[in-house]
């Protein structure tokens, strides 16, 4: 991702907030009404954040248009440019702009210090995603929709999304907009038939307001019903799974025992704790698939899953997810003050020059001194010491000058520590 042409933030003594500005007739009625009720409101700072997809030959004039209107507005705007395209290996290209959308946007919020992001999803785009869900046979969650408000916690921090228009239909946006006079843009790709969504909006959906004239405004009032359906299952979910739900993790012999009682509760359990790891609801066939593994592995075994382009492994009777993540060794500066061991930072500097730090993978029998007044010990040895789970094993190593200095999540050579002058600490980092 790549961004530019920030606006100067003043020093956070409001509170700021972010509209998703892509250009199009929603999220430009969105902003003129944010916009226009912030004028009677000075306590707050608006930010418009543009999503650059480089899917469309408009895309750039989409970006210049959006910029344009945030200075017309005189409010902050930045934008990220989304490399996807020429990529069809990565899968479905509708599925991967809108996974990317919201982690631009997450981003931009998070540089910025904002906490609350307003989208332009409004009824029409509610009915529509009720019915692509009811085409792929989703279940109570799927078959809500899109919340209102909806909350995205990270390590960085917390940001609420709103969808302030959700109540508001399609007609009643143009009618705002060409009273007020408001320009937008429009996207060729949604007359592209080929895309579900967009056969819905152009075929379905208008034969359905044919049969019942208020088949929108219906479809996005039975999204909300079954909204409140799902607050309450998930209640249940955190009931019975007193004992089985231990943050990202799931005991397995509790929750076998609650399905041999009760399937659909240990699936309302299963499913809520892939809702708040924030992953994708898993089809009916590999939900059943899940259970017959689960139900015939042994004890001692171990159990892997890709799912949602993650990891969901069973070990020692416990489910756990994990990121399907590379990463890099960094080198952090020692304060001169702090009392922390470290590599001498010049000995680093001198062999980066010269090629001398590589990274490799473990191969086997490799041996490492952690701890002072202590053996060499084989990895093999710290590892199971450490208590580490064997996907683990295969850690990372750091060598400089052909000694191994450092392996990931076990720990740093300490006959190459010192505790004095300029240090640099080595340390392992996932890339995003």
């Amino acid at each position: 991702m790549a961004s530019s042409r920030k606006s100067q933030p003043s020093p956070k003594t409001v509170k700021r907030i972010a509209v998703a500005l892509s250009g199009g007739l929603d999220s430009v009625v969105l902003l003129d009404t944010v916009c226009k009720a912030q004028t009677k409101n000075k306590s707050t700072e608006i930010y418009a954040f543009h999503i650059h997809h480089g899917l469309q030959k408009q895309a750039d004039e989409w970006l210049i248009f959006c910029e344009k209107l945030a200075s017309k507005y005189k409010i902050h705007f930045d934008f990220r440019l989304l490399h996807l395209a020429g990529n069809a290996e990565q899968g479905n290209i509708e599925a991967r702009a809108r996974a990317g959308r919201y982690e631009a946007l997450t981003d931009l919020c998070l540089e910025y210090g904002i906490e609350d992001l307003l989208l332009a999803h409004h009824q029409n785009d509610q009915a529509e995603t009720v019915l692509l869900q009811l085409l792929r046979g989703s279940g109570v969650a799927g078959l809500a929709g899109m919340p209102s408000d909806r909350e995205l916690i990270s390590p960085e921090g917390k940001i609420t999304l709103w969808r302030p228009l959700l109540n508001q239909s399609r007609n009643e946006l143009e009618a705002y907009a060409k009273e007020h006079k408001l320009k937008w843009v429009e996207d060729p790709s949604n007359r592209n038939s080929q895309f579900r969504r967009n056969a819905i909006r152009k075929s379905i959906i208008p034969a359905l307001e044919k049969l019942q004239p208020e088949a929108i405004a219906n479809l996005a009032r039975s999204a909300n019903l079954l909204g409140e359906a799902q607050t309450l299952l998930d209640r249940l979910a955190t009931q019975d799974g007193k004992t089985i739900l231990h943050k990202n993790r799931l005991q397995l012999n509790p929750l076998l025992a609650l399905a041999k009682q009760d399937l659909p509760a240990a699936n309302n359990v299963l499913r809520y704790w892939l809702k708040i790891n924030a992953l994708a609801m898993p089809s009916q066939e590999r939900l059943c698939a899940w259970w017959r593994d689960l139900e015939t592995v042994q004890p001692s075994a171990q159990l892997e899953w890709v799912h949602d382009e993650k990891i969901i492994r069973l070990w020692r009777g416990v489910l756990q997810i994990e990121d399907l993540k590379a990463g890099e060794w960094v080198f952090k500066a020692i304060s001169a003050r702090s009392k922390s061991a470290g590599l001498p930072a010049q000995w680093v500097m001198d062999a980066q020059k010269n090629g001398l730090i590589t990274q490799v993978e473990r191969s086997g029998a490799e041996r490492i001194q952690i701890k002072p007044s202590t053996p060499r010990k084989t990895l093999k040895n710290l590892f199971q010491e450490g208590n580490v789970p064997p996907w683990e094993r295969q850690a990372p190593l750091l060598y400089i000058d052909g000694d191994l200095i450092a392996v990931a999540g076990v720990g740093l050579s300490y006959p190459h520590l010192v505790h004095s002058g300029p240090r640099l600490l080595p340390e392992w980092r996932q890339k995003a």
